[in-house]
C-alpha cells in the first residue's frame, strides 16, 4: 500500500511535483517507492509542537506522547520509522519482517477502490529479512514506541519457529513486537489462529521472549473474518498466557462493502474506509471477551472514526490506508479531535473514553 498524500504537505522544490493528484496517478508501488524515498532523504514535514496532555496513553506498559500509529505494512523494512515519529506518530511498527527475505506475490498485487477510499494488496510479505531490517533499526533513535511487526515465510516448513526466530532477533531493539497471523496473502498463515495452534504459537514465542534479557511487550494481530466462536477460543487461549494485547484487525477477504466496483474481485485483504465498520465490530467483541490493551486498526478517516474506535474499546489506534486518500494531515487532524472530545465530556484523558460504546458497537447498533 502507499502512503500517496504524503507529499502536500512537503515544502521542498524537489518534491512539488508529488502532490497528491500526481502520486494517486502512479501505479501504487511507484507511489510508494517515491514516498519512502523522500521520507529517507528528509524531506518530509515534522511535528513543531507538543501533543496535547488529552492524549498521553500508558499502552502495555509503553508511554506514549499521542495513542496514533502508523500501522504495519508501510515501512516493511525499517527504512524510515524515525522520519515517522518526527511527523508525530506515537507509535511507528515497521515490517512485516520474515526470517529470510522474499520478493512476495507477482505484481500487479496493489490495487485502489478510490470510490469508496479502499486498497486491495496481496503483496506477500515482501521484505528485506530479518538480518537485513535488524541492522538497520539497531542504534536508530526513534522518538517514538518502535513496534515490529513479525511473520513467516511463505516456503516456511514451520510458520510457528519463524515466529520464534523473530521474537529473539528483535527483542533487543523493539518496544514492542507484533504477531501477525492474520495476513490473508500468505496460504495457510490464518489456521494459526484455530485454537490448538494458537495455543502452540503463543507458547513458542512467549518462551522465547521469557528468555529475552527484556521483557519486550507482545502483540498478537488478528483478522476482521472471524464469527464469534472463533473470538471466543482466541480470547480463552490468550487468557491461559502473558500475552500483552491484541491488534484488531487485518484486512478483510469480504468484498461486500465494495461489491461491483473496479478491483472489487481482485484477491487480496480489502482495507480503508470500506473495513470501518466490520474491524470496529470485532474490536468491540474482543473488548467483551477480555481486558487486554487492544490497538484498534482498520478504516480510521476521520476524528470521529478514531474517537469510535476508543468509544469500542480500542487503548491505542494505527493508520495507514486512510492516508493514501486523506493527506498526511489527517494525523494532526485526528489528534486535535480526539483532545476536543476529551475536552467536550469534560474529561482530562482519552482513556475515560475506553469502552464507553463497546455494547453498542459489538450488537451492531452504532
Amino acid at each position: 500500500m502507499i502512503l500517496s498524500a504524503l507529499s502536500p504537505l512537503l515544502r521542498v522544490p524537489l518534491l512539488q511535483s508529488l502532490t497528491r493528484d500526481s502520486l494517486l496517478r502512479m501505479d501504487p508501488e511507484v507511489a510508494h517507492a517515491a514516498t519512502i524515498n523522500a521520507l529517507r532523504l528528509g524531506l518530509a514535514p515534522q511535528q513543531d509542537t507538543p501533543d496535547p496532555p488529552e492524549l498521553k496513553t500508558t499502552l502495555a506498559g509503553l508511554e506514549l506522547s499521542n495513542p496514533v500509529g502508523m500501522a504495519a505494512g508501510f515501512d516493511k523494512n525499517g527504512e524510515v520509522p524515525r522520519a515517522l515519529a518526527l511527523m508525530g506518530f506515537g507509535m511507528v511498527e515497521v515490517g512485516t519482517v520474515t526470517p529470510l527475505p522474499q520478493s512476495g506475490n507477482p505484481k500487479p498485487r496493489l490495487f485502489r477502490v478510490a470510490a469508496v477510499e479502499g486498497v486491495i494488496n496481496r503483496m506477500g510479505f515482501n521484505n528485506d529479512g530479518h538480518d537485513e531490517v535488524f541492522r538497520r533499526l539497531q542504534g536508530t533513535r526513534v522518538p517514538a514506541a518502535l513496534g515490529v511487526n513479525i511473520g513467516a515465510n511463505k516456503a516456511s516448513p514451520d510458520f510457528i519457529a519463524d515466529y520464534a526466530k523473530g521474537v529473539a532477533r528483535f527483542a533487543r531493539v523493539a518496544d514492542y513486537l507484533t504477531v501477525n497471523i492474520s495476513s490473508p496473502n500468505t496460504p495457510g498463515l490464518r489456521d494459526l489462529q484455530q485454537a490448538e495452534a494458537l495455543e502452540r504459537l503463543l507458547y513458542a514465542v512467549l518462551t522465547v521472549r521469557s528468555k529475552s534479557p527484556v521483557r519486550v511487550p507482545v502483540f498478537l494481530k488478528i483478522a476482521p473474518d472471524l464469527d464469534e466462536k472463533a473470538l471466543d477460543a482466541i480470547a480463552r487461549a490468550i487468557s491461559e498466557t502473558d500475552l500483552d494485547g491484541l491488534i484488531v484487525s487485518n484486512t478483510t477477504i469480504g468484498r461486500d462493502t465494495v461489491a461491483g466496483m473496479e478491483h472489487a474481485n481482485e484477491s487480496g485483504g480489502l482495507s480503508g474506509k470500506p473495513l470501518f465498520d466490520l474491524s470496529t465490530r470485532r474490536l468491540a467483541q474482543m473488548r467483551q471477551r477480555t481486558t487486554l490493551p487492544i490497538i484498534g486498526v482498520g478504516g480510521i478517516h476521520s476524528p470521529q472514526a478514531a474517537l469510535a474506535k476508543f468509544e469500542a474499546g480500542a487503548n491505542a489506534i494505527q493508520l495507514y490506508s486512510a492516508l493514501v486518500f486523506g493527506g498526511l494531515d489527517l494525523l494532526d487532524r485526528i489528534k486535535r479531535g480526539l483532545a476536543a472530545a476529551v475536552r467536550a465530556e469534560g474529561k482530562r484523558n482519552i482513556s475515560e473514553l475506553v469502552g464507553r460504546k463497546t455494547d453498542e458497537w459489538a450488537a451492531g447498533r452504532t
